[in-house]
């Protein structure tokens, strides 16, 4: 259990953005603080990751909402080479 909120969130995902050959990833992040605006912007980040193409994310346990869920979805929509999407929300 950690305490990262939006603000940490969406830093990892910019900093993960950066890595342009990510192809594999999975983040266990549940039961932590983060909420519609971390989720929103950690899945905008993502979306640069243009050779992800396998993703597991573990999101149980934040605060994220109908709001987050939808951003996170909306933004991942954009990975163009994403063949495999795990969620736990």
């Amino acid at each position: 259990e950690n305490q990262i909120g939006d603000e940490g969130a969406s830093g990892l995902g910019s900093a993960l953005a950066n890595c342009i050959n990510l192809s594999n990833l999975t983040l266990q992040l549940y039961r932590n603080q983060i909420g519609d605006e971390g989720a929103s912007g950690l899945g905008s980040a993502l979306a640069n990751c243009i050779n992800l193409s396998n993703l597991t994310l573990y999101l149980g346990s934040n605060q994220i909402g109908d709001e987050g869920a939808s951003g996170l979805g909306s933004a991942l929509s954009n990975c163009i080479n994403l063949s495999n999407l795990t969620f736990d929300l």
